[in-house]
């Protein structure tokens, strides 16, 4: 069997424009453990919204290091702590993830670096161009044109059968051409549809480069206020949806 239920567990921006939850999709194979791509601020909020256990999570998939991407993670990995998960949790991202995550918790929770779990948590960092494999799911990572303190990832994900294609945070490059080449399923930046921003995917752009893109469905998430505004526009396009924390997918 094969398959992969795709929950939005947030959508949004860094903002919460629109009310939307920050990055967080749970990916549900037919035939394995669940894994994140992504895990913002909001994301244990997003994953009980819709019933979702955390402590099921088996990968959670980084493409940067911005706190509505990634500042979900200690959050994880604590309340998996306190509600006596034993599984191990594998954390892939860019390179800088683990030393990040460790300042991170010791930030926010200070001393959390230093107990001893139940439960192991390996950081795997993996470079542009890299590929990583774990058992179930392959990881390709590609450059993003996006400012993090580390470097930024566009990601395509093998998993249940399927192609997962991610842009992450980026300004349009040709290189989404390659990360979205014949996926089951593209999840696309939209930042922005009025005027372009330094280092987001403007949505004029995106479209002027749809007849490029060989996916098979493309949804669009971390939408700005002026997307937002527009997303009545978006219905018209068949080949364009606008994903929200409440979308359930399966491909």
């Amino acid at each position: 069997m094969s398959g992969v239920r795709v929950t939005f567990a947030g959508s949004g921006d860094a903002f919460g424009s629109g009310g939307r939850l920050q990055a967080c999709v749970h990916l549900s194979p037919v035939d394995g453990p669940p894994i994140l791509l992504d895990c913002g601020a909001t994301a244990l909020v997003g994953l009980k919204r819709h019933g979702i256990e955390p402590n099921d999570v088996g990968t959670v998939v980084l493409s940067h290091l911005h706190g509505d991407h990634f500042a979900g993670l200690p959050y994880l990995i604590l309340d998996g702590q306190f509600r006596r998960r034993t599984g191990p949790l594998e954390v892939i991202g860019p390179p800088g993830t683990e030393e990040r995550l460790r300042q991170v918790m010791e930030l926010l929770f200070p001393g959390s670096t230093r107990i001893t779990r139940r439960f192991e948590v390996t950081v795997h960092e993996i470079e542009p161009h890299g590929r990583l494999d774990l058992a179930g799911l392959s990881v390709q990572a590609y450059p993003a044109e996006h400012f993090a303190g580390a470097p930024a990832l566009s990601l395509r994900i093998g998993l249940g059968g399927r192609v997962i294609a991610y842009s992450g945070d980026t300004a349009w490059t040709d290189t989404l051409i390659t990360v979205a080449d014949g996926a089951d399923l593209f999840i696309c930046e939209a930042y922005t549809s009025t005027r372009a921003v330094p280092f987001h995917l403007h949505l004029p752009m995106l479209r002027d480069n749809l007849p490029r893109l060989t996916c098979r469905r493309i949804v669009l998430t971390h939408a700005g206020p002026d997307v937002l505004a527009r997303a009545g526009e978006l219905d018209l396009e068949a080949h364009l949806e606008l994903a929200d924390d409440d979308r359930v997918i399966d491909i």
